[in-house]
Protein backbone atom coordinates (compact mmCIF):
# COMPACT_ATOMS: atom_id res chain seq x y z
CA UNK A 1 0.00 0.00 0.00
CA UNK A 2 1.41 3.56 -0.64
CA UNK A 3 1.90 5.30 2.33
CA UNK A 4 -0.27 8.31 1.40
CA UNK A 5 -2.78 6.11 0.82
CA UNK A 6 -1.92 4.61 4.26
CA UNK A 7 -2.40 7.71 6.00
CA UNK A 8 -6.01 8.04 4.03
CA UNK A 9 -7.03 4.93 5.40
CA UNK A 10 -6.15 5.61 8.88
CA UNK A 11 -8.56 8.56 8.60
CA UNK A 12 -11.01 6.29 7.28
CA UNK A 13 -10.67 3.78 9.94
CA UNK A 14 -10.84 6.38 12.48
CA UNK A 15 -13.79 7.69 11.57
CA UNK A 16 -15.46 4.60 12.80
CA UNK A 17 -15.96 4.81 16.84
CA UNK A 18 -13.35 2.87 18.78
CA UNK A 19 -13.92 2.94 22.72
CA UNK A 20 -11.77 2.69 25.11
CA UNK A 21 -13.21 2.99 29.01
CA UNK A 22 -12.30 6.16 30.82
CA UNK A 23 -9.52 4.93 32.81
CA UNK A 24 -7.69 3.71 29.09
CA UNK A 25 -8.69 7.12 27.61
CA UNK A 26 -7.05 9.08 30.17
CA UNK A 27 -3.61 7.14 30.43
CA UNK A 28 -3.57 7.46 26.55
CA UNK A 29 -4.28 11.63 26.38
CA UNK A 30 -1.63 11.99 29.13
CA UNK A 31 1.01 9.84 27.13
CA UNK A 32 0.34 11.70 24.29
CA UNK A 33 0.16 15.16 25.50
CA UNK A 34 3.43 13.72 26.87
CA UNK A 35 5.28 12.39 23.89
CA UNK A 36 5.30 9.16 25.51
CA UNK A 37 4.88 6.38 22.69
CA UNK A 38 1.94 4.23 22.77
CA UNK A 39 0.53 1.90 19.77
CA UNK A 40 -1.42 3.94 17.18
CA UNK A 41 -5.03 3.82 17.15
CA UNK A 42 -5.42 1.66 14.37
CA UNK A 43 -3.20 -0.69 16.41
CA UNK A 44 -5.51 -0.08 19.23
CA UNK A 45 -8.27 -1.84 17.43
CA UNK A 46 -6.46 -4.81 16.16
CA UNK A 47 -5.44 -5.86 18.82
CA UNK A 48 -8.53 -5.36 20.82
CA UNK A 49 -10.03 -7.86 18.02
CA UNK A 50 -6.91 -9.89 18.43
CA UNK A 51 -7.88 -9.97 22.27
CA UNK A 52 -11.78 -11.03 21.47
CA UNK A 53 -10.89 -13.42 18.75
CA UNK A 54 -8.45 -15.66 20.72
CA UNK A 55 -8.77 -15.05 23.78
CA UNK A 56 -5.14 -15.70 25.50
CA UNK A 57 -4.91 -17.05 28.95
CA UNK A 58 -1.09 -15.61 29.59
CA UNK A 59 -0.04 -13.22 27.73
CA UNK A 60 3.85 -11.60 27.78
CA UNK A 61 4.59 -7.76 26.83
CA UNK A 62 8.06 -7.03 25.75
CA UNK A 63 8.12 -2.84 26.51
CA UNK A 64 5.94 -1.79 29.03
CA UNK A 65 6.27 1.90 28.38
CA UNK A 66 3.15 3.64 30.37
CA UNK A 67 1.22 0.42 30.37
CA UNK A 68 -1.04 1.02 28.05
CA UNK A 69 -0.92 -1.40 25.84
CA UNK A 70 -0.97 -4.02 28.53
CA UNK A 71 -4.19 -2.45 29.98
CA UNK A 72 -6.07 -2.81 26.55
CA UNK A 73 -4.97 -6.55 26.15
CA UNK A 74 -6.16 -6.89 29.51
CA UNK A 75 -9.55 -5.15 29.25
CA UNK A 76 -10.64 -7.08 25.87
CA UNK A 77 -9.53 -10.29 26.74
CA UNK A 78 -11.74 -11.96 28.75
CA UNK A 79 -10.18 -15.04 29.16
CA UNK A 80 -7.24 -13.69 30.48
CA UNK A 81 -5.17 -15.19 34.04
CA UNK A 82 -2.03 -13.49 33.48
CA UNK A 83 -0.32 -10.67 31.82
CA UNK A 84 3.77 -10.15 32.56
CA UNK A 85 5.12 -7.13 30.93
CA UNK A 86 8.37 -5.83 31.11
CA UNK A 87 9.99 -2.28 31.24
CA UNK A 88 13.17 -0.77 32.54
CA UNK A 89 13.11 2.73 31.71
CA UNK A 90 12.78 3.93 35.77
CA UNK A 91 10.29 6.92 34.55
CA UNK A 92 7.82 4.67 32.36
CA UNK A 93 8.36 1.83 35.40
CA UNK A 94 7.20 4.08 37.69
CA UNK A 95 4.41 5.75 35.86
CA UNK A 96 2.87 2.51 34.86
CA UNK A 97 3.21 0.93 38.44
CA UNK A 98 0.62 3.99 39.38
CA UNK A 99 -1.41 3.41 36.46
CA UNK A 100 -1.79 -0.89 37.13
CA UNK A 101 -2.63 0.39 40.68
CA UNK A 102 -6.02 1.47 39.73
CA UNK A 103 -6.76 -1.01 38.04
CA UNK A 104 -7.74 -4.67 38.98
CA UNK A 105 -6.13 -6.45 35.53
CA UNK A 106 -4.09 -9.43 36.48
CA UNK A 107 -0.76 -7.36 35.28
CA UNK A 108 2.60 -8.23 36.56
CA UNK A 109 5.22 -5.67 35.94
CA UNK A 110 8.68 -6.83 35.50
CA UNK A 111 11.65 -4.77 35.64
CA UNK A 112 15.11 -4.59 33.97
CA UNK A 113 16.44 -5.48 30.75
CA UNK A 114 14.19 -6.93 28.48
CA UNK A 115 16.95 -9.80 27.47
CA UNK A 116 18.07 -10.73 31.24
CA UNK A 117 14.30 -10.65 32.60
CA UNK A 118 13.07 -13.56 29.88
CA UNK A 119 16.15 -15.88 31.01
CA UNK A 120 14.35 -15.92 33.97
CA UNK A 121 10.63 -16.84 33.05
CA UNK A 122 8.58 -20.06 33.73
CA UNK A 123 5.89 -21.58 31.84
CA UNK A 124 4.76 -20.43 28.66
CA UNK A 125 2.55 -17.84 27.22
CA UNK A 126 -0.54 -17.70 24.43
CA UNK A 127 0.50 -13.95 23.18
CA UNK A 128 3.38 -12.53 23.52
CA UNK A 129 3.63 -8.24 22.32
CA UNK A 130 7.01 -7.04 21.20
CA UNK A 131 7.18 -3.09 20.96
CA UNK A 132 10.53 -2.46 22.82
CA UNK A 133 13.79 -1.73 21.19
CA UNK A 134 13.81 -2.29 18.06
CA UNK A 135 16.91 -3.42 17.39
CA UNK A 136 16.65 -6.27 19.74
CA UNK A 137 13.67 -7.69 17.60
CA UNK A 138 15.71 -10.63 16.44
CA UNK A 139 17.59 -11.25 20.11
CA UNK A 140 13.89 -11.56 22.04
CA UNK A 141 12.74 -13.77 19.20
CA UNK A 142 15.46 -16.24 20.03
CA UNK A 143 14.31 -16.03 24.13
CA UNK A 144 10.51 -16.16 23.56
CA UNK A 145 10.80 -19.37 21.42
CA UNK A 146 11.03 -21.58 24.76
CA UNK A 147 8.34 -19.55 26.08
CA UNK A 148 5.35 -19.99 23.53
CA UNK A 149 2.58 -22.57 23.29
CA UNK A 150 1.35 -24.23 21.14
CA UNK A 151 -0.50 -22.13 18.96
CA UNK A 152 0.76 -19.21 20.44
CA UNK A 153 0.45 -15.71 18.39
CA UNK A 154 3.40 -13.48 18.34
CA UNK A 155 2.40 -9.34 17.73
CA UNK A 156 5.76 -7.16 17.02
CA UNK A 157 4.96 -3.72 16.47
CA UNK A 158 6.66 -0.91 14.41
CA UNK A 159 8.01 -3.04 11.52
CA UNK A 160 7.57 -0.80 8.98
CA UNK A 161 9.12 2.16 10.77
CA UNK A 162 7.74 4.89 8.81
CA UNK A 163 8.31 3.42 5.52
CA UNK A 164 12.05 2.88 5.68
CA UNK A 165 11.92 -0.77 6.09
CA UNK A 166 11.62 -0.59 2.21
CA UNK A 167 14.22 1.58 1.87
CA UNK A 168 18.15 0.10 1.16
CA UNK A 169 19.70 0.89 4.10
CA UNK A 170 22.55 2.72 1.94
CA UNK A 171 19.61 5.69 1.76
CA UNK A 172 19.00 5.67 5.34
CA UNK A 173 21.16 7.84 8.23
CA UNK A 174 23.82 5.83 9.44
CA UNK A 175 22.21 5.56 12.37
CA UNK A 176 18.95 4.08 11.13
CA UNK A 177 20.94 1.48 9.90
CA UNK A 178 21.06 -0.91 12.98
CA UNK A 179 17.90 -0.90 13.30
CA UNK A 180 17.06 -1.12 9.97
CA UNK A 181 19.35 -4.19 9.58
CA UNK A 182 17.84 -6.06 13.02
CA UNK A 183 14.26 -5.66 11.57
CA UNK A 184 14.23 -6.80 8.77
CA UNK A 185 16.50 -9.72 10.31
CA UNK A 186 13.57 -10.24 12.57
CA UNK A 187 10.84 -10.32 9.68
CA UNK A 188 12.79 -12.73 7.99
CA UNK A 189 13.30 -15.33 10.32
CA UNK A 190 9.83 -15.34 11.24
CA UNK A 191 8.29 -15.09 7.58
CA UNK A 192 10.61 -17.92 6.76
CA UNK A 193 10.68 -20.31 9.83
CA UNK A 194 8.44 -23.49 8.78
CA UNK A 195 7.32 -23.29 12.79
CA UNK A 196 5.69 -20.07 12.08
CA UNK A 197 3.17 -18.61 9.94
CA UNK A 198 3.45 -15.09 9.54
CA UNK A 199 2.46 -11.79 7.93
CA UNK A 200 2.75 -8.31 7.88
CA UNK A 201 -0.43 -6.41 8.36
CA UNK A 202 0.14 -2.45 7.49
CA UNK A 203 -1.49 -1.32 10.53
CA UNK A 204 0.16 1.74 12.43
CA UNK A 205 3.42 1.28 11.74
CA UNK A 206 3.36 -2.40 10.86
CA UNK A 207 2.39 -5.22 12.90
CA UNK A 208 4.40 -8.56 12.26
CA UNK A 209 2.05 -11.40 13.52
CA UNK A 210 2.81 -15.06 13.65
CA UNK A 211 1.29 -18.11 14.31
CA UNK A 212 3.25 -20.61 16.52
CA UNK A 213 2.15 -23.93 14.63
CA UNK A 214 4.37 -26.56 15.74
CA UNK A 215 7.72 -27.19 17.61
Amino acid sequence: MIFEDHDRFEGFLSSFPFELPPDLSDIKKHALETNVPIIREDTQRLMAFLMKALAPKRILEIGTAVGFSALLMAHFDDALVELVTIEDYEPRIREATENFSHSDAPVKLLTGDASDVLKTLNGTFDFVFIDAAKGQYPEYLRLIRPLLSEGAVIAADNILQDGRILEPKEALERRDRTIHKRIREYVSEVMTDPSFMSTVLPVGDGLAVSFRSSR
